[in-house]
């Protein structure tokens, strides 16, 4: 990898951000407890991300402790970053993971400038923060116990059901700031979510840690996204899925369709070609050269498909292309309940 064996002090102008420095690859690690798998531990000189200002997302600031994902979501958009590290993003974005070691070190650092202004940090905007590495790696406590006590607000999206072990953290963290969880479940189907989130926890398991966030007093959102052209799309699973959500405790929604972004195009493919023949002409159809998104008319059709059913079931429902660009201002530290949480950020996965 281009990040490894450099000379000391040596940087790297177009590296991901923490990982300009190659001198700071700790070691690589595998162990029998994450067969096929290797962590490189690397010492990142940076724990926030800022979002470019013209970004769709409705935040600021971003911490993202993991790069590459063992959920191995075969749609997962993030599949592109790995390339920066010389990296594939097929089966090394599954299984070469780099984990910011430092991060909780750093963001402490980074917190405490004057120049903070408390705005809300997002988790899980590029890998999940609650994959099978931080079981190891235990980095997600600190980071929210950090972020707490500086005043910060924080919002988190997983499919990780590890994110059960810091309940009781998010909960004492919600009493000094807005805490907002989010949950993505997009599959309903099990033979479906084994194929395509070969290394996810399966849907019941996160409906179940939907209750526990529930039941913890949080208002917790679903994201039912990526709906799949021709696959997740029926008034049957999309009423299915609503009311699993429903039953779980969630409060809203967020759905949209499938993204296909270059870097995770070409894998994409290759799953489909391989369990769902049949469909490859019309992907190619909804999704052709490089169009990204599913066609305007067919994002319309989903919408009025799926808000009906929403209302239905009693749930708040936004489709992905109704989120607010950011335009919200810095944050004043107050104390606040569990259950008092600011908007839901965008899709991520």
């Amino acid at each position: 990898m281009r990040w490894q064996g450099q000379k000391l002090g040596e940087t790297d102008a177009a590296a991901l951000p923490g990982l300009e420095d190659r001198s700071s690859v700790l070691r690589s690690v595998t162990t029998p407890e994450f067969a096929g798998m290797t962590f490189h531990e690397v010492l990142s000189r940076s724990a926030l991300n800022h979002v470019p200002g013209a970004s769709r997302m409705p935040f600021a600031w971003t911490i993202n402790p993991y790069r590459g994902c063992s959920h191995a979501c075969v749609y997962c958009f993030a599949r592109g970053t790995h390339e920066y590290l010389d990296l594939d993003g097929g089966a090394d974005f599954d299984s070469q993971i780099v984990v910011k070691v430092n991060v909780v070190e750093v963001l402490e650092r980074e917190l405490r400038k004057g120049s903070w202004q408390h705005e809300t940090v997002a988790l899980g905007t590029n890998t999940d923060p609650y994959q099978r590495a931080e079981g190891r790696y235990k980095l997600m406590p600190g980071i929210i116990q950090t972020l707490a006590a500086s005043g910060t607000p924080m919002s988190i999206l997983t499919k990780g059901t590890l994110i059960r072990r810091d309940i009781p953290l998010l909960v004492k963290a919600a009493q000094r700031v807005p805490v907002d969880v989010q949950m993505s479940i997009a599959m309903y189907d099990d033979d479906l979510q084994k194929t395509i989130e070969p290394g996810a926890p399966t849907t019941q398991a996160r409906l179940d840690t939907v209750r526990a966030l529930s039941d913890a007093g949080f208002r917790v959102t679903v994201f039912l996204m990526p709906i799949m052209p021709h696959m997740t799309d029926s008034l049957e699973a999309i009423d299915s899925a609503l009311l699993r959500i429903k039953e779980a405790g969630a409060r809203s929604v967020i759905y949209g369709a499938l993204h296909l972004r270059a870097g995770v195009k070409p894998w994409f493919f290759q799953w489909l070609e391989a369990h769902r023949p049949d469909l490859v002409s019309s992907y190619r159809g909804l999704y052709p050269g490089v169009s990204a998104e599913a066609p305007k008319a067919y994002r319309q059709w989903l919408a009025k498909r799926a808000r009906p059913l929403i209302r239905m079931h009693g749930l708040d429902g936004r489709h992905e292309d109704d989120y607010p660009r950011r335009d919200r201002p810095a944050f004043t530290p107050s104390p606040v309940t569990a259950t008092a949480t600011p908007a839901p950020q965008p899709m991520l996965f």
